[in-house]
């Protein structure tokens, strides 16, 4: 379809210029110009006339845009018998539009490489049969196949199997994830290797793929107060126009040298250049794993003075991790860590699954256990090496030990945490402590928004006060507030945006969904799936990386400076122009092929926006 629509609007400056050059031909065969002007005429009513009677439709519904005077200028070259000018405006005109469309093309290409990439077919498992469905017909709750090198369709839960997926299109994370019983994954993800079976948990429309694509497609559709200024512009640009018309008239009495202030005054070509940038910065942005939802945000994103984040899975990864081991007399810490961790690799819970990270990232040879009773929600037990070994929350290692309060108590620190209690051969033997880290590189984005004019950094948080001051001294804030709930937030960042800053609001939860839209620019992280979150904002990053929030900024900035320049270096070229075509020193038809050259140049000095 961009094809047909670029096709569509190519053959007019086409057949125009092939207009042209019949009539050039033909004065070649037959000297004189009668016969040339015949075939100029018919040529520039048939590519000509849709363009006025456009222009007159929208003035008769009181749109007034630019090329109400490329209208005028084509019906002032028929009046004062210059057909051969009208032509080139008509070239002028409608070639811009076809390359605004090519543009539009190049800009297009994220979207367009999302939607080709989209899973088309499901294998659906039915009473003993597999039978091969469009993705778009699965419903939640069908049980489907998903063979080695295939797309997951939909939304799913896996079932059956284990496969490495690769989910690197949909966040970002080069290294595939082992899928196996009750991992959920995302539709678009690729299965590597091995057969799994997965139930549907929403249909291929309103799966994490889909959302995707129509984040993008919202994207795109948009129309930045940037380009509402190069409207404006239209609206004020037509009458001076006609003024400086006046005056060439006046002075000279030569119709010619009004025909050729509206040639070299046609801009419509150099209003598409703003919309052209703003869609390019867009589709670079989602090259780069963000997606700007509309040029509004794009446009206010690099000009924000206050960054205000949330704290858990924004500045902190969001996943406990295993921060202290505290070992009891007779239990070194590695003995400890092992053998826990040997225990807790043949649980599910979250945070058996970080202990076994953690152990297996000290080096630790975790042995085999047997013998495992798991409580959902309290712990595991299991034999490791002759050793009766006990794991989890504290009132169930007290279930397994005698006189253990005691023990516990001598080991556990003052402050309140996340924990994990371990008991060996019915003795309390240890404690592992959890924490949130802080996101890699913190600090350093911190330091680039400051560097890009951002004078206040917060932290807001629903967490206690007391880890909320913790964790923003760690990463390098002053101003912090905790123990806050989503209308909290949102009242902060109200009275910000009241006070006359311009907020950047960075979230990844759905208690932060409210402040994204308060803020001047909402930004979501939403690497594992944003929900309403992604919904709320005005600009999602879809992987997990904090520093995209700059890199965003910077998209913001170049776009905008891009478009603006285009903006400022078309209009002071159209004012010599026509200041010199009034003056007499630029023939109507050399004065419509210099704007031609002009807006031409500006709208390809757009495109660099997409780079």
């Amino acid at each position: 379809m961009p094809r047909v629509a670029t096709l569509r609007a190519v053959w007019r400056p086409l057949f125009a210029t092939a207009v042209i050059v019949a009539g050039f031909a033909v004065r070649g065969i037959a000297p004189g110009t009668s016969h040339a002007q015949v075939i100029w005429y018919a040529g520039l009513l048939i590519a000509g006339s849709a363009v006025v009677w456009r222009t007159a439709r929208g003035a008769l519904r009181g749109h007034f845009a630019a090329d109400v005077v490329a209208t005028l200028a084509i019906v002032a070259s028929v009046l004062v018998a210059q057909p051969l000018v009208g032509l080139v405006i008509v070239i002028m005109q409608t070639g811009g539009e076809a390359l605004e469309r090519y543009a539009e093309g190049r800009a297009s290409d994220a979207v367009r490489a999302l939607e080709a990439a989209a899973p088309r077919i499901a294998h659906r498992l039915r009473e003993g049969r597999i039978d091969d469905v469009s993705a778009d017909d699965v419903a939640p709750g069908d049980v489907l196949l998903v063979r080695p090198g295939e797309l997951v369709p939909c939304d799913s839960m896996v079932l059956e199997g284990t496969a490495h997926v690769d989910v690197s299109m949909l966040t970002g994370e080069p290294l595939p994830i082992t899928a196996s019983r009750d991992t959920r994954l995302m539709s678009g993800s690729a299965n590597l290797d091995g057969a799994l079976t997965v139930r549907a948990l929403a249909p291929a429309s309103e799966s994490q793929y889909a959302r995707i694509v129509a984040l993008v497609r919202s994207a795109q559709a948009s129309k930045a107060p940037l380009q509402r200024v190069a409207d404006r512009y239209a609206v004020w640009f037509t009458p001076v126009t006609l003024a400086v018309c006046a005056i060439a008239y006046l002075v000279s009495g030569d119709w010619l040298r009004v025909l050729a202030v509206l040639a070299v005054a046609t801009p419509c070509p150099l209003i598409l250049a703003t919309p052209v940038a703003v869609i390019g910065g867009i589709n670079r942005a989602a090259r780069r794993h963000i997606i700007i939802r509309h040029g509004t945000a794009l446009e206010r994103l690099g000009t924000a003075t206050v960054a205000v984040f949330d704290k858990t899975g924004t500045i902190t990864i969001g996943q406990p991790r295993v921060s202290h081991v505290i070992a009891g007399d007779g239990h070194p810490v590695n003995c400890v860590l092992r053998l826990a961790g040997a225990v807790e690799r043949s649980s599910g819970h979250l945070l058996a699954r970080t202990l076994v990270e953690a152990a297996e990232a000290t080096g630790l040879e975790l042995p085999t256990v047997s013998d495992v009773v798991e409580s959902p929600g309290r712990g595991v037990a299991g034999t490791v090496d002759g050793h009766r070994v006990v794991v989890g929350a504290r009132a169930f290692v007290l279930d397994n030990v005698a006189d253990g309060e005691a023990a516990m108590r001598n080991l556990e620190p003052g402050d309140a945490g996340l924990r994990a209690y371990v008991a060996i051969d019915g003795a309390v033997a240890g404690i592992v402590e959890y924490a949130d880290a802080l996101r890699p590189g913190v600090s350093d984005v911190f330091r680039d928004l400051r560097d890009m004019g951002v004078h206040r950094i917060m932290l807001l948080s629903g967490d206690h006060a007391e880890n909320a001051r913790s964790v923003a001294a760690a990463a390098g804030i002053v101003e912090v507030q905790g123990d806050l709930l989503p209308e909290g937030k949102v009242a902060v960042v109200r009275e910000l945006v009241q006070s006359g800053e311009s907020v950047v609001m960075v979230g990844d939860g759905t208690n932060d969904a409210p402040a994204l839209s308060a803020a001047t620019v909402g930004v979501a992280l939403a690497g594992h799936g944003g929900g309403i979150t992604a919904e709320a904002a005005d600009v999602v990053i879809l992987i997990d990386d904090l520093a995209r929030v700059v890199e965003a900024m910077r998209v913001s900035r170049r776009t905008m400076h891009i478009a603006r320049q285009c903006i400022a270096v078309g209009l002071g070229l159209s004012a010599v122009g026509m200041v010199a075509a009034a003056m007499g020193a630029l023939a109507p038809t050399a004065g419509a092929l210099l704007q031609e050259g002009i807006d031409l140049a500006v709208i390809v000095n757009a495109l660099r926006a997409s780079r």
